[in-house]
């Protein structure tokens, strides 16, 4: 039995911090980091890795997670 995969396309994705109203990562052109209500604003990375990735180099008082761009901007 043999299956046919597709190769996997990278998913853009982007960094989210929980709580009371999501907050999305926005990173400037000199690399400084901030926060936006607005998911269409918020930074896009190439894939779920690169956001996670970006995620873990927070200080770790910032609880972040990388999610699917295509998700939270349908949300709203």
């Amino acid at each position: 039995m043999s299956a046919v995969l597709a190769p996997l396309q990278p998913m853009p994705a982007l960094v989210s911090r929980p709580g009371a109203i999501a907050s999305y990562l926005m990173l400037s052109e000199t690399g400084h980091a901030d926060w936006t209500p607005d998911p269409q604003r918020a930074t896009t990375f190439a894939s779920m890795r690169e956001a996670a990735r970006m995620a873990l180099r927070l200080p770790a008082s910032v609880r972040a997670y990388g999610l699917p761009r295509q998700a939270e901007v349908a949300l709203n």
